[in-house]
């Protein structure tokens, strides 16, 4: 039909220059012209086929038209409601007056319900009694014949006014149409063969392109939108705590080792060997190659004599020693391995060693904070790494068995606790966490220990972000530190602040593999 209409348009145009009117037109296999709405529809179509050719032009006309509701045709074939409840009254004193009851009865609920309160208002009827009757002899019913000429033309002379009320009475609905004035185009024909879209390789071989009809390249349509990379929110809030820490001048570490010894990330932390936390159940052990090689060998017998023995004021763990849980190799379970690896580092010049540009690397440079005493070799440092650490852990709303891990440690002499807590709260709130707070805790490497938590709006509830300390002497003394020199040690979670600033309830809609790419890609900035 398409087709057929297109040659319908082609051949009027052809034979009359210009269509003025297209409900004049009679579509094929119809009678009568189309004055509908839907056919003036598919002449549209027709029209934009065309006009993409420029085989035509074509005008629009809006027009504006009434249509009968179902009880506005009613109307039409049974009258209007005042019309039918005067009519079915006595006229006055030639009958016993109708009760309303009565007239419900003889004209249903709904006209008598209506058409009481029109007929009264025209004066037609007048109360008698407890009923009513007729008080005119004859009545003219205007809503019936303006209903009668909205039927037949699609409008009303009587106005504007009357048919916003006709609407109001939800017996006629306001219809919007169209029409169109055509006219030819610059490539206008009387064929509706369509041109080609593609040079195709038979067209170049057999000559076929040299007659054929080309459509016009246009430069205006837009091409299919493209879909651009996204970053991940952690990705997005891990930056944004990394230009935290940064503007807070730390430094940061190199934190690529994901596998560890037992000695770095637990041994050289002042973690006992028979902690529960270095059993199978916690932590995930290498099975080839299941050794590590020794460290240096004057801090490893250091560290070990203070384990077993104690020593730089403690009492130790007064229990054996084992070179083989020392040596395992594990996937670290905390970034605080990298921390000890750092800190070692930074020992250096207090053990009487030189590393080249240690200075640049751990303290930017910074120069002893002694005072005037001779200088020890120690430069204050404050040091960040955020990188991936596994545990193994029961998975459910707010734990994984591989997460991301914020590291931060500031060394310096005689700091305090009050320090740690005060830095914590800038921390937290530069990342927009206003409600923090602190509990005593108990860690193997630091005491005094806190545990953070910060209020989850979507949880309604306070939740552990993070486990801060002090280092303990065990572990800084042995690496050479000075006895005044403390260092503020923390760790949080890297997925738990995401969830907070995301308002997301459970950590697996936040990574693993059933995140959806949409939720991805439409995540909001970060701005802390």
């Amino acid at each position: 039909m398409a087709e057929s209409l297109q040659q319908l348009i082609l051949d009027t145009l052809d034979a009359q220059s210009e269509i003025h009117d297209t409900r004049s037109l009679t579509i094929p296999s119809q009678s009568g012209p189309a004055t509908s709405q839907e056919d003036q529809i598919s002449i549209l179509g027709a029209l934009n086929s065309l006009l993409s050719r420029d085989m035509i032009i074509y005008e629009t006309h809006e027009i504006v038209s009434h249509a009968l509701t179902p009880e506005g045709s009613q109307i039409v074939d049974l009258g209007s409601h005042e019309a039918r409840v005067w009519a079915a009254l006595p006229g006055k004193g030639e009958g016993a007056p109708f009760t309303v009851p009565q007239l419900k009865k003889q004209v249903g609920d709904e006209t008598a319900k209506v058409g009481q309160g029109r007929a009264f208002k025209n004066g037609w009827i007048g109360k008698e009694g407890d009923g009513f009757v007729k008080l005119v002899s004859s009545i003219e019913d205007t809503t019936k014949l303006e209903l009668q000429e909205i039927a037949s033309t699609g409008s009303l002379q009587a106005g504007e006014k009357v048919l916003a009320d006709l609407r109001k009475r939800k017996l006629v609905v306001q219809r919007k149409g169209q029409w169109f004035t055509v006219k030819k185009g610059s490539n206008f024909s009387t064929s509706t063969a369509k041109p080609e879209t593609d040079l195709t390789v038979d067209m170049l071989t057999s000559g076929a392109w040299k007659s054929s009809t080309f459509k016009k390249y246009n430069f205006d349509a837009e091409g299919a939108p493209t879909n651009g990379g996204a970053l991940h929110p952690l990705l997005k809030v891990r930056e944004e705590i990394k230009n935290i820490f940064l503007e807070m001048g730390f430094a940061e570490m190199p934190t690529s080792s994901f596998v560890e010894s037992g000695f770095w990330c637990f041994d050289a932390l002042f973690v006992p060997q028979q902690h529960p936390a270095r059993d199978l159940q916690d932590t995930f052990y290498l099975s080839d190659p299941k050794e590590a090689l020794r460290p240096e060998p004057a801090y490893y017998k250091t560290v070990s004599t203070v384990h077993e023995h104690g020593g730089f004021g403690s009492t130790g763990y007064r229990a054996p020693w084992s070179h083989e849980e020392s040596s395992k190799l594990l996937l670290r379970t905390h970034t605080t391995a990298s921390s000890a690896h750092m800190l070692y580092k930074l020992a250096a010049r207090c053990r009487g060693e030189k590393l080249e540009g240690d200075a640049g690397e751990f303290a930017h440079g910074s120069s002893t904070t002694n005072g005037d005493v001779p200088d020890d070799g120690f430069r204050p440092a404050k040091l960040f790494s955020i990188d991936r650490v596994f545990r193994n852990e029961t998975m459910d709303a707010t734990h994984l068995a591989e997460f991301h891990q914020v590291e931060g440690v500031v060394a310096d002499r005689n700091l305090t606790l009050a320090d740690l807590i005060g830095f914590m709260r800038v921390f937290f709130n530069k990342m927009g966490i206003e409600k923090v707070r602190f509990k005593p805790a108990y860690n193997p490497y630091t005491e005094p220990s806190l545990e953070i938590f910060a209020f989850h709006p979507m949880l309604n509830k306070w939740v552990e972000v993070g486990n801060s300390g002090m280092f303990r002497p065990e572990m800084l003394e042995p690496m050479g530190f000075p006895k005044d020199v403390r260092v503020h040690g923390w760790g949080l979670s890297l997925e738990r602040p995401t969830m907070i600033r995301y308002g997301i309830n459970n950590i697996r809609t936040l990574v693993g593999h059933k995140v959806p790419i949409e939720s991805i890609e439409n995540s909001a900035a970060v701005m802390f």
